[in-house]
């Protein structure tokens, strides 16, 4: 299996294409289901519905997450989602930055979502803004590389 961009760090567990599973699947770093799954995803990982797999939730959380097979359900993707040819979902999306293929099969609504600003630009004076902008510019710079 590649290493995948958008893996948490951690571990890979995969529900294979003989798996069927009824229920709450709570984790934190990476899953693949390449199975049948119904009930409710709850993640602040990596989802991976491959083209095999079938999921009818009452709602899918998970940081990113990629899909190839069948969901019916509501996705909230916290990060990003994408939609590889052949898939297909009906429900409604809510998620920061979306991709859609070619040939998807696609029912529902969508709703993006925005990083709110730290900062009200239209509450401070310019000088003010100025001067939090140098602060934040010196705070990333004190950072050492990992």
């Amino acid at each position: 299996m590649a290493k995948n961009d958008l893996y948490e760090d951690g571990n890979i567990t995969k529900l294979g294409k003989l798996t069927e599973f009824d229920g709450v699947l709570e984790y934190s770093a990476n899953l693949i289901v390449t199975g049948k799954f119904t009930g409710t995803i709850k993640s602040n990982g990596y989802l991976e519905i491959t083209d095999s797999a079938e999921c009818k939730v009452d709602s899918i959380s998970a940081k990113n997450v990629v899909i190839a097979g069948t969901v019916n359900g509501n996705i909230n993707a916290h990060q990003s989602l994408e939609m590889k040819t052949g898939s297909h979902v009906v429900g409604d999306i809510t998620t920061k930055k979306l991709c859609i293929a070619d040939d998807v099969e696609f029912h529902g609504s969508v709703s993006m979502l925005e990083d709110l600003p730290e900062i009200d630009i239209f509450s401070m004076e310019p000088a003010e803004y100025k001067q939090q902008m140098r602060n934040s510019d010196k705070n990333e710079s004190d950072v050492e590389p990992l």
